[in-house]
């Protein structure tokens, strides 16, 4: 009698093998997933939701939201503006030097942000490398003022955007390049007419993570521009500030922060995880 399956035709794995393996996939992965949505589901529980418009609309948290918003899409546009050639050069050019320029580009990534902000005086400062020019020649200070909230930001968000988007312009067929040289456009022409549009789901991608980081700066931010309310003071640093006198004003600007950040990755979800 046979089994009817053909000769030579690979046997099915046995079911008890099959929900062993299962098994040892999914404890991991439950408790992977659970490492984010406890934190985050116990902040929603703890969130005084008839008291939220009272503690969103504080004397503190409204100039800490505003600014937040003002930075973080002036951050993003920088991050586009200087980001998308660099990234363009880095996924394109073969010289020698290129992966010891994406090595620093990328260090940030996994520079305790701290250590940034202190890089960032050192640079910018008044008795800085380039602060001090400045302030000699033309009294320009940088530390402390709206515009170190933006380097801040600019300085830890720059290399996630250079990174998603590298990947994309790295994925794109060099012969589109070829095709378009040939045609006559220059290197800027093809760069811009080109790589850009059909790299767009990776510029998304970038601009939502760059964006998202720039959000919930903290260490770079409080170092190099201080924490002064209504003039420096970004929504993290309101949370912070808050936790020690209202914490329920903390996890109300947190709870706000949360929600604001998974409807941009949401919206964005068919471009960044691709």
């Amino acid at each position: 009698m046979t089994s009817g399956r053909p000769a030579g035709a690979p046997r099915s794995p046995p079911r008890a093998s099959r929900a062993g393996g299962g098994l040892a996939l999914g404890v991991p992965a439950v408790l992977a997933l659970a490492v984010i949505v406890v934190p985050l589901g116990a902040l929603l529980m703890r969130t005084d939701w008839a008291a939220l418009p009272q503690h969103l609309s504080g004397p503190a948290v409204v100039p800490a939201l505003r600014l937040s918003a003002l930075t973080t899409v002036i951050t993003t546009v920088l991050s586009a503006l200087l980001g998308t050639p660099l990234a363009w050069l880095l996924a394109r050019s073969t010289h020698r030097l290129v992966p010891w320029v994406r090595a620093v580009v990328t260090v940030p990534l996994v520079l305790p942000p701290v250590v940034g902000g202190v890089a960032l005086l050192t640079a910018y400062g008044r008795n800085g490398l380039v602060g001090r020019p400045l302030d000699m020649a033309f009294g320009i200070t940088l530390p402390f003022t709206p515009v170190a909230v933006v380097m801040a930001e600019t300085f830890v968000a720059l290399p996630f955007y250079v990174v998603a988007v590298e990947g994309a312009m790295r994925s794109l067929d060099r012969r589109f390049d070829d095709v378009a040289a040939t045609l006559g456009a220059s290197r800027w022409r093809a760069f811009t007419r080109v790589a850009v549009p059909m790299a767009a789901p990776g510029l998304a991608a970038g601009a939502a993570l760059a964006w998202a980081r720039a959000l919930g700066e903290f260490g770079a931010t409080i170092t190099f521009a201080g924490n002064f309310p209504g003039r420096t003071q970004t929504a993290p640093l309101a949370v912070y500030t808050a936790l020690e006198q209202s914490p329920q004003a903390a996890v109300a600007l947190s709870v706000a922060m949360l929600v604001v950040s998974v409807f941009v990755l949401g919206a964005l979800r068919g471009q960044w995880a691709r």
